[in-house]
């Protein structure tokens, strides 16, 4: 054995290395902790930049124009399936005046409401621009063509600003309603004016351009009522047609005899009720057609309507009896009972045709002792007759063929019997064929241009009465905003 000394300096000699070993490690990990660079910050999350008010306007329109908008499922509907595109067409479905379609949800998204809030709130701004170019045969006027009532010209038809809160008519669990507010303002407000409301710049002053709050009612949706029923009160366009005064919601450009000769706007009480899928009935009470309550012109008229859709979705048949009262003579109180029938020949093609007969009571002869109504004609009465039922009749039809999602050609044929020449101020048979091709620019630009050519039969009625024929090439551009 080795002594006690000699056994502990082994040892020593034995733990050394692994002692100095573990020092070593720990004073090179304190100086290298010491030493060393402090490690970076960690990324911090990019923050875009919040875009402004014409920034997110511009984006929209950018995005639109190369299709790279961001589309979403369509959110449910509640009735039968929409029978068209829109686009390329104006509307998804037949058609039918005084109400919001009960049962469609609101998917429509507006470049101004992207811009104010990302489209974020039920209450919508949106409108658009209708500058409008036409070339003529005649080289006064062209009526009683519309809208394009003077002969070569460039003009803005209509610059428009809407702002709306539609009801939610796709639930059946609370009522809700809606709003409607329009500011138009161009050549075509004299197809919307109604006596009373700033009618002087028309009735008066005779102004090419002239401003109209053409459409000012709200909505009340019941759901409770058979499977839904719609309240508008306030002032509406005429329930029937197939055409309308707002220039995106037509299939071409210019408008038919049959159009520019009915009424434009009402203003009351409508009720629509949604009966079933393929059925529905509409009770109203107006003042008359063209005329606000407070006009010595105004009187109680009802208008009943009833719309039938067949499961096919395939035809619908909408029948009206609009502005019905004593039908004596007064500013536009025209006695109006119309028709219309939509059929789908298939995926791409359909036709929308309407028929209509009018008619006023006791309207001055033209001649006679007794004048006539400022802005309301007087009629070609028999020899000797101080007054006399004037009556008119019409017919029109718009043929579509769809192209593409971005195009569509339609045809019309048109034809109108002025019989006492109370609507026109010739008392005549006209007839009316155009063709027009609408092309879309993404979905906010339209371009309709057109090729017309009319006639009237019985005398000379175009050109303040200087020709028999008209033949008119236009366009018009629709910028949505």
């Amino acid at each position: 054995m080795l002594p006690n000394n000699s056994f502990r300096l082994c040892q020593f000699f034995l733990l050394f290395p692994i002692v100095a070993f573990l020092s070593s490690g720990l004073c090179l990990a304190q100086q290298t902790d010491k030493d060393a660079t402090p490690p970076p910050d960690a990324p911090q999350p990019s923050i875009p930049e919040a875009k402004g008010f014409f920034a997110r306007w511009a984006e929209f329109y950018h995005r639109d124009w190369l299709g790279t908008t961001a589309s979403s499922p369509a959110p449910a509907r509640r009735g039968l399936p929409s029978p068209l595109d829109s686009p390329p067409f104006p509307n998804a479905d037949w058609s039918y005046g005084g109400s919001s379609v009960i049962g469609e949800p609101d998917t429509n998204s507006y470049p101004l409401m992207t811009a104010i809030n990302q489209a974020s709130s039920r209450t919508k701004l949106y409108g658009w621009i209708d500058p409008t170019l036409n070339f003529s045969t005649s080289a006064h006027r062209n009526e009683p063509e519309a809208n394009d009532v003077y002969s070569n010209r460039l003009e803005m038809n209509q610059i428009v600003l809407y702002a709306e809160r539609l009801p939610d008519s796709v639930q059946r669990d609370h009522v809700d309603w809606g709003y409607h507010l329009t500011a138009l303002y161009g050549a075509d407000y004299r197809f919307t004016i109604a006596k009373g409301y700033l009618s002087g710049q028309l009735l008066n002053d005779h102004h090419q351009y002239g401003f109209d709050p053409a459409l000012e009612y709200v909505e009340l949706y019941v759901p409770q009522v058979a499977q839904g029923m719609n309240l508008r009160l306030g002032r509406f366009i005429s329930v029937p047609g197939i055409e309308a005064q707002l220039a995106p919601n037509n299939y071409i450009f210019s408008h038919s005899l049959l159009y520019a000769i009915d009424p434009f706007t009402d203003t009351g009480l409508m009720a629509t009720v949604k009966l079933s899928d393929q059925w529905l009935v509409q009770l109203g009470i107006t003042g008359g057609h063209d005329v606000a309550l407070w006009t010595p012109d105004a009187k109680p008229s009802g208008t009943a309507c009833l719309s039938y859709t067949t499961a096919s979705v395939n035809d619908n048949v909408y029948i009206c009896a609009n502005g019905i009262n004593d039908g004596k003579y007064a500013y536009n109180n025209l006695q109006q009972y119309d028709v219309t029938w939509y059929h789908k020949f298939s995926k791409t093609v359909h036709m929308a045709t309407e028929a209509w007969y009018m008619y006023e009571r006791d309207v001055p002869a033209l001649g006679g002792p007794i004048r006539p109504e400022t802005g309301a004609n007087g009629a070609y009465c028999l020899p000797g007759g101080q007054r006399c039922t004037a009556p008119e009749y019409a017919m029109v039809n718009f043929l579509q063929k769809e192209l593409s999602p971005h195009d569509f050609l339609s045809f019309r044929s048109d034809f109108l019997n002025d019989k006492k020449g109370q609507r026109t101020g010739y008392a005549t048979r006209y007839s009316e064929n155009t063709v027009m091709w609408c092309h879309w620019i993404g979905t906010t630009v339209q371009i309709r241009p057109e090729l017309r050519f009319e006639r009237a039969w019985d005398q000379k009625a175009y050109d303040q009465g200087r020709r028999h024929n008209q033949l008119t090439v236009a366009s018009d551009l629709i910028f949505h905003f």
